[in-house]
C-alpha cells in the first residue's frame, strides 16, 4: 500500500507540472530565474496519516503567511502585494478548516515548524532587495505551491482521518487557483509595478 501512494504521490506530482510555465529540468540554459528552483523536499514525502498531515499543512500554511507579510514590506508591484494579501487570507482560512477537522476528530494539532527548506525560501525572501523580491517570491511561491497540491491532494485522496481528507478535498481547488494566479504573475513580470 505504501509504495502504492508513493508511486499515486509521484504521478500526482507530475501530473501537476504538465500546465505550468517551468522549463523542463534538463534545460539549464534558460535564464529566468524565477522557475529555477526546484518543489521542497515536502512534496516527496506526502503523508496519509493524520499526524503527518495536519503538521506539513500547518507548516505550509505558516510559510505561506510569513513569506507574504515579508514581500508585502518591499514589494514594487501592486499584483504582487494583493497576491500576496489573498496569501496570508486564504492560509489563514484553510488552518483554521485543518485545526477544526483535526479537533473533530480528536487530533492534537501542534505548534506548527518550518522544514529546513521552507526556513531557507523564507530567508531568501527576507533578504531580498526591493528590486528583486518580488521575482524570489514567485518563485519560491511556485515550489511552495507544488508541494502544497501534492500533499493535499495525497490525503484527499488516500488519507486516514474522514473530516481530514474532506477539508484537504475543500483545499485543493484553492491551490489550484493559486498556482494559477502565480503563473499570470510570472508572466507579467515587473510591469505591475506600482
Amino acid at each position: 500500500m505504501k509504495k502504492f501512494t508513493l508511486l499515486a504521490a509521484t504521478a500526482m506530482l507530475s501530473a501537476c507540472g504538465g500546465g505550468d510555465t517551468q522549463a523542463p529540468p534538463a534545460d539549464t540554459s534558460t535564464t529566468d530565474t524565477t522557475m529555477q528552483t526546484p518543489a521542497p523536499a515536502a512534496a516527496a514525502a506526502t503523508p496519509t496519516d493524520a499526524a503527518g498531515y495536519v503538521a506539513k499543512a500547518g507548516a505550509g500554511d505558516m510559510w505561506e503567511i510569513e513569506s507574504s507579510k515579508a514581500l508585502r514590506a518591499k514589494s514594487q508591484r501592486d499584483d504582487v502585494k494583493a497576491f500576496a494579501q489573498m496569501m496570508i487570507d486564504n492560509h489563514g482560512e484553510s488552518t483554521a478548516k485543518v485545526k477544526a477537522a483535526a479537533d473533530a476528530a480528536s487530533i492534537t494539532v501542534p505548534p506548527p515548524a518550518l522544514d529546513p527548506e521552507q526556513q531557507r525560501m523564507l530567508d531568501e525572501i527576507k533578504a531580498a532587495d526591493a528590486a528583486s523580491i518580488d521575482a524570489v517570491y514567485i518563485r519560491n511561491q511556485q515550489a511552495a505551491h507544488d508541494a502544497a497540491l501534492a500533499l493535499h491532494r495525497a490525503y484527499a485522496t488516500g488519507g486516514d482521518t474522514p473530516g481530514l481528507k474532506a477539508a484537504a478535498g475543500e483545499i485543493v481547488p484553492v491551490i489550484e487557483k493559486h498556482i494559477a494566479e502565480l503563473q499570470k504573475l510570472a508572466r507579467a513580470g515587473p510591469a505591475n509595478a506600482g
